[in-house]
């Protein structure tokens, strides 16, 4: 008996075929389901507010395309301000609410062209340029958000900057017709020329009842202490005028006094000033043989002799900020971003974002009657301490002044750090350069007792045009067995390297930077491309060195990664007759020194001699093109306390003392001007860090008569 069947071409038939017309009713059902879940989600997550909907975006900011609104003699006016406003009391911290990132909400008004009821615009600028750079940077920050349920702060478009090109109460009206308003409530207003004549106000004048302003020109009766932010006047030439980079140090004139339309007393003053003390004062005016227009307002002249503004200001050490009609002036941007300490008269003036940066690391600031003692307030400053307010001052405009971007995200950032307190930035990352990822390399002092053998070490070969040296140290570098990469820092700007294809083949990854300068501080600059915690600092002509020599090397840096392992040895001694330090590069029983053109050190040295090296140590070597292996010896001996190592017994080298026909030793003065490094690095780190030792590190069966194929490091090179 068999039992029967239905089959089919998939198969046995196990469930009856469903029904043509029960099919259709359950593919109808099943695709009304399905619409209606879509239709319910874009509902949930489509924006509610017809507000929302107008973003700030590209069409949005022309004036010519805004709608048009007509604002009625009768509208209300907003209160004139109320001065004892504070963060607790007219601003509602709780529309803020929690996020986890910590960041404030912005929104920004839709653009509007308000006129009033004859079609007058309430402003003759309509949306300046600056103010549409300020509201686009904004919007494209993190703060930013199209959603107005959402804002925490609202910043109408309505340009305020310049209340010169204002009708005042009309602007008012303007303000008081926003449909989120409420009596200024979590409204921002940028202002940087307040006031008017004849007094010139110190704050804007349009009634503003309880918004926070954002106003360049505040002073102590004006400026309502943690609610306001005093920012400075944006100059125009921050944009049109690229100075060149000026290291810090001393310049042509010691002051100089860049401004035109100061009042006559200041003037006579400076006049008396410049008598005295002659060429070190430097006193500008306007030019009155040019004629009117942009390109005389970047022109200063002094008894007919021209000179151009703002490059002019690179030349002194101190330029004088007096106050003016208003307290707040462009020329301090100017004088910042030329690197130019500025020396600021203006009494009770509210110095821009001085809720946050310390001032007295990029400024003078003295009383507008001690003017005829500034000559000797400013020479009493240290010239070290000038250094550091010149480096200081440039950072200053660098981060805070610009831009209109770095204006305004620098305020929101500020309210942003009253809101959310406890996430807000340090005082040390307000004021201190971040130039160097911290968080990328660790310092040597607290690392594990040795570090893992696995990643090996990065040789660094700093070489200007000696290819045919330069291709036996990389072929002779890449036996070694613990060589991770090797970086050429290719410092000839006149000359390309060779093609790739004439390099040496070799079997770890080869990278070649070409540096825009020729320095030698480049030698240890932390680049990207190091990411191994060993570096090999080693110059394009050591090529006597063995594998098993730099394998050796290698293996004491693990078991000292907090100090410098090199193979020359030098010393420093003090010369009584001379009553000086005096550089020594004969053989002795002693060494305090080990030279970088072959040394091992931990990369966490290069951040520093970049970017924490003391005084002008750096640009000192940079000048002389002499020294900066003495420099490196002296930081790392400052930050450890402790010697160097030497490696190996042996003592000549192919190096810059020896032999090297193009390279730096032959010149006469060298050996003299290592002697001058070292009194000079002294004199800076206040101290001579450098520690002298009797001792070098072996292998330990170097001279042990034992077969070479069983020791460790056969091949270690003689004296």
């Amino acid at each position: 008996m068999y039992a029967s069947g239905k089959y089919t071409s998939r198969g046995p038939a196990l469930i009856p075929r469903m029904k043509t017309k029960h099919r259709i009713y359950y593919i109808t059902l099943f695709s009304v389901v399905l619409l209606g879940l879509i239709a319910t989600g874009m509902f949930q997550f489509w924006p509610h507010s017809i507000e929302s909907a107008t973003d700030w975006t590209m069409d949005k900011r022309s004036v010519h395309d805004a709608p048009l609104i007509r604002l009625p003699v009768s509208n209300p006016i907003p209160e004139r301000g109320d001065l004892s406003c504070r963060m607790h009391t007219c601003f509602d911290v709780y529309r803020c609410g929690y996020n986890p990132k910590n960041r404030i909400k912005v929104y920004i008004y839709p653009l509007q062209k308000f006129v009033d009821e004859l079609g007058v615009p309430i402003s003759s600028n309509g949306l300046s340029r600056e103010y549409n750079d300020l509201l686009s940077a904004i919007s494209d920050s993190d703060f930013y958000t199209d959603d107005v349920t959402r804002a925490c702060l609202f910043i109408p478009s309505v340009d305020v900057l310049n209340q010169n090109s204002l009708r005042i109460r009309e602007t008012a009206q303007a303000l008081a017709m926003l449909p989120r308003w409420d009596k200024g409530m979590n409204h921002l207003l940028f202002n940087m020329l307040p006031g008017g004549p004849p007094d010139y106000n110190t704050a804007l004048d349009v009634p503003r009842d309880r918004a926070l302003l954002a106003g360049g020109g505040f002073s102590t009766w004006t400026y309502r202490q943690g609610y306001d932010v005093s920012i400075p006047v944006y100059s125009p030439l921050s944009a049109d005028v690229e100075l060149p980079e000026r290291q810090p140090g001393p310049r042509r004139y010691f002051i100089l006094s860049p401004q035109t339309a100061i009042h006559r007393e200041y003037r006579a003053e400076l006049e008396r000033l410049k008598e005295e003390n002659g060429e070190a004062l430097l006193l500008l005016d306007k030019c009155s043989n040019l004629s009117q227009g942009a390109a005389s307002a970047r022109k200063r002249c002094y008894k007919g002799q021209v000179y151009d503004y703002p490059q002019i200001l690179q030349e002194s050490s101190f330029c004088v900020v007096l106050r003016g009609a208003r307290l707040g002036q462009a020329a301090l941007s100017d004088v910042l971003q030329a690197g130019c300490v500025p020396v600021i008269l203006a009494d009770s003036y509210i110095l821009p974002f001085s809720e946050v940066l310390d001032w007295k690391r990029a400024s003078v600031v003295i009383p507008e009657e001690k003017l005829s003692e500034m000559y000797t307030i400013l020479k009493s400053i240290p010239h070290r301490q000038v250094e550091e307010m010149q480096r200081q001052a440039h950072w200053f405009w660098q981060a805070y002044f610009s831009s209109m971007k770095s204006i305004g995200l620098t305020t929101l950032q500020i309210i942003n750090d009253r809101i959310y307190p406890y996430a807000a930035r340090t005082y040390e990352e307000w004021n201190n350069p971040p130039v160097v990822k911290w968080s990328s390399v660790n310092s040597p002092l607290f690392l594990p007792l040795i570090p893992p053998r696995a990643p090996g070490f990065t040789a660094v070969v700093l070489t200007y045009d000696r290819v045919e040296s330069l291709f036996r140290v990389i072929t002779e570098i890449s036996k070694v067995p613990s060589l991770a990469k090797l970086l050429v820092v290719w410092n000839n700007q006149n000359k390309s390297p060779p093609e790739e294809s004439l390099w040496p083949k070799i079997g770890v990854p080869l990278k070649v930077v070409r540096t825009k300068e020729n320095k030698l501080s480049n030698r240890f600059f932390p680049y990207d491309e190091i990411e191994t915690e060993a570096v090999l600092a080693i110059d394009d002509d050591i090529i006597m060195l063995t594998s098993d020599e730099l394998q050796f090397g290698y293996e004491v840096w693990r078991e000292f990664p907090d100090r410098l392992v090199g193979y020359p040895g030098r010393l420093h001694l003090w010369d009584h007759e001379m009553g000086k330090w005096k550089y020594e590069s004969e053989w002795t029983n002693e060494v305090s020194m080990v030279l970088t053109g072959a040394a091992f050190y931990h990369k966490y040295f290069n951040y520093l001699y970049t970017y924490k090296m003391p005084g002008d140590i750096k640009n000192w070597v940079d000048a002389h093109m002499n020294c900066e292996d003495i420099a490196m010896n002296f930081l790392v001996a400052n930050i450890t306390g402790k010697a160097p190592i030497k490696v190996t017994p042996r003592k000549k080298f192919k190096c810059p003392e020896c032999t090297a026909i193009d390279g730096l030793s032959l010149d006469q003065t060298h050996m003299v001007e290592r002697s001058e490094c070292i009194n000079k690095f002294a004199s800076v780190f206040g101290t001579m860090p450098l520690k002298v030792v009797e001792h070098r590190a072996d292998p330990v069966l170097y001279k042990d008569d034992f077969p070479e194929k069983l020791k460790s490091f056969p091949n270690i090179g003689s004296l």
